[in-house]
């Protein structure tokens, strides 16, 4: 091949090369710079600007607006909001719209601030409270976590702590501290009602745009059980749904819509704000608080607007949540900001709902957070039983299942639930009972705990299964130490003839002489004393492990109990019972301890025994028996 060959070869490779950089280095979007501002200072009466955001669709549209003035220390000392009133044939329609909370506010080009809050319904001129800039500012996504106690480790930063992770201590302090400040005292959505109260109009009185929340998947009959729960943080139920994946999910800008996740899954729950600021990968959005607890981890996911519901009383967004970009760290009085990437992790929660005929298979996350997470499992629980086809009310629960620990042993789930005549969704009780089980492990005082899951059975059972404990007898009267005698229970069922059942039981050959007592007695009369133990605002125990242990103790509801209590003291000290023990003794095991720590019963138990049964038990009865 001659030189000029080789050369002209060499031309036409360099320009195909030359072709192909476009496809093959696709150019990246610059990351968000932070932009001009506008200091407050500056901010006077009568200056125009525009604020961004969507009222359907992806597109973001510009609000024309006017400042009204300063409204100094609205929200907290030194804490001033501008007043605005918005202009514009949509939003004189509209009014300000649930879900416009973060809509960056400019004037001149510079940003001011992010719409916030708004007068009371049925307002007749669309004013609106924005929050500075340099106030949203200051909830800075990588705010260290609260002080911890000397010789805890030290507060890190959110990214330092997700490759290691905080002491038990430091993670019990920064939930429970008495010496911490709370993050948000009074939130401003009670601000209406205490201003009523006070006797002034809460028309007159700014408090915070709503934020949609909304239920996918849930049954009205969730929505209007724990709707007004939600009502009172703020929020606003709200139809949606969640919409696909896209790849430019992450790629958002001011103006745009972000959801906070608290669930998803089969069902879907989350709360959606505006974009305010972008600084790199940090997001600033919503300018007021969601629920005002500080530092969070919870998911952010992209926000798509279907279009916006027009209303007197209260206008909304209808929002679907896209796909997860990142993580809130940070919900706070002016803000809440967070970082695009990675999502924190959820916790996974299988529900199997079994009935004649039919099976239902619900699978579904929770956030995380000692406060909400009880909440949010109780609300999918419920939803997941009553939500179908296949629940019916006037049917007995047979709930099995387990919360699993990394650690630890799984917490057990086993009971049974009868129905009852009170004007409440029979599963009511079978939710409330696995939120309150959740609760203790999830917020107990000792260490954090790594909830890998929670897997629920619920079975149906035919027709109202329950039985009153209405007398009970012994075969005989008189005892001797190391007899066994037959004890007979009369059962009465719900509309039905009453049943007697004979439960063997021995007395302890080194029982003293003289009286016992008997109580035959359901699960709650037993499981009471030891609640009010080991979870009252004294309770102290060991740690987690001893919690586990109490709770897995704990008795059933579908069981008959019989108890056989003797009049010798018996102490109890954290998850131990120390009966039958010398007064001597027990004093000195209970020197020095904490206040609430220990329990000083004037009887012992003797023997207890149980016997199941295919129904929910209620009440109880005593007799007495005399030793020779």
């Amino acid at each position: 091949m001659s030189s000029r060959s080789k050369n002209l070869f060499a031309a036409l490779g360099l320009i195909l090369l030359l072709g192909a950089l476009p496809v093959a280095l696709p150019a990246q979007a610059p990351a968000a710079q932070k932009p001009e501002i506008l200091p407050l200072s500056q901010v006077k009466p009568g200056m125009k600007g525009h604020a961004l955001t969507i009222f359907a669709g992806d597109t973001i549209e510009k609000m024309d607006l006017e400042v009204i003035g300063i409204m100094p220390n609205l929200i907290g000392p030194g804490q001033d909001i501008i007043l605005v009133e918005l202009k514009g044939a949509r939003v004189e329609h509209t009014g300000v719209v649930g879900g416009m909370s973060g809509s960056p506010v400019f004037i001149d080009g510079k940003l001011v601030g992010a719409l916030s809050l708004r007068f009371g319904s049925f307002a007749k001129v669309p004013l609106a409270g924005v929050t500075p800039i340099a106030s949203i500012l200051e909830v800075d996504p990588d705010l260290p976590a609260p002080s911890l106690p000397a010789g805890s480790t030290a507060a890190q930063s959110p990214q330092q702590a997700a490759a290691q992770p905080m002491t038990d201590a430091g993670w019990f302090a920064a939930v429970h501290s008495p010496d911490l400040p709370p993050a948000y005292p009074v939130k401003l959505e009670q601000a209406g009602e205490i201003a009523v109260r006070a006797g002034l109009s809460s028309g007159a009185f700014m408090t915070p745009i709503e934020t949609p929340l909304v239920f996918s998947g849930f049954h009205p009959a969730t929505l209007q059980r724990y709707a007004p729960q939600f009502a009172a943080m703020g929020m606003v139920a709200a139809a949606g749904g969640t919409a696909d994946a896209r790849p430019d999910d992450a790629q958002i800008q001011p103006g745009d819509m972000v959801a906070m996740v608290l669930v998803q899954g089969d069902l879907n729950l989350q709360s959606s704000c505006t974009v305010t600021m972008m600084i790199g990968d940090q997001v600033y959005v919503c300018g007021h608080p969601m629920l005002g607890y500080g530092a969070v981890q919870m998911p952010m996911a992209r926000g798509r607007v279907l279009t916006t519901l027009s209303s007197s009383l209260a206008s909304v967004k209808i929002v679907n949540a896209g796909s997860n970009i990142g993580t809130f760290t940070q919900d706070r009085l002016t803000a809440v900001s967070g970082r695009l990437g990675a999502s924190p992790r959820m916790i996974p929660v299988e529900l199997d709902f079994v009935s004649p005929g039919q099976n239902r298979k619900f699978r579904f996350e929770v956030m995380q957070h000692p406060k909400l997470t009880p909440l949010l499992v109780a609300i999918s629980l419920f939803n997941g039983l009553t939500a179908n086809t296949a629940y019916t009310d006037g049917v007995t629960f047979q709930l099995s299942g387990a919360i699993e620990l990394k650690g630890y042993p799984a917490v057990s789930l086993e009971n049974m639930f009868a129905p009852t005549d009170a004007p409440v969704a029979d599963g009511t009780a079978v939710a409330l009972t696995v939120q309150s089980i959740f609760a203790r492990i999830f917020t107990n005082p000792y260490q954090k705990p790594d909830v890998e899951r929670i897997r629920l059975r619920v079975e149906t059972l035919p027709e109202r299964r329950w039985s009153a404990v209405e007398n009970a007898w012994a075969s005989k009267n008189e005892v001797s130490p190391g007899e066994e005698i037959r004890l007979k229970v009369l059962l009465r069922p719900y509309r039905g003839s009453p049943q007697i059942h004979e439960i063997p039981i021995h007395i302890p050959a080194q029982v003293p002489k003289g009286m016992l007592r008997i109580v035959v007695s359901d699960s709650e009369t037993l499981n009471r004393m030891t609640r009010f133990f080991t979870f009252g605002p004294q309770a102290r125990l060991p740690g987690l492990g001893q919690l586990i242990n109490l709770l897995n103790r704990e008795r059933r509801n579908n069981r008959v109990y019989v108890t056989l209590l003797q009049p010798s003291p018996t102490l109890l000290m954290e998850d131990k019972e120390l009966p039958n023990a010398p007064i001597s003794q027990l004093h000195v095991l209970d020197r020095g301890r904490t206040p609430g720590t220990s329990l000083l019963l004037r009887e012992s138990t003797a023997g207890e025994w149980s016997v199941p049964m295919d129904r929910v038990i209620v009440g109880q009865f005593v007799l007495t028996l005399i030793v020779k």
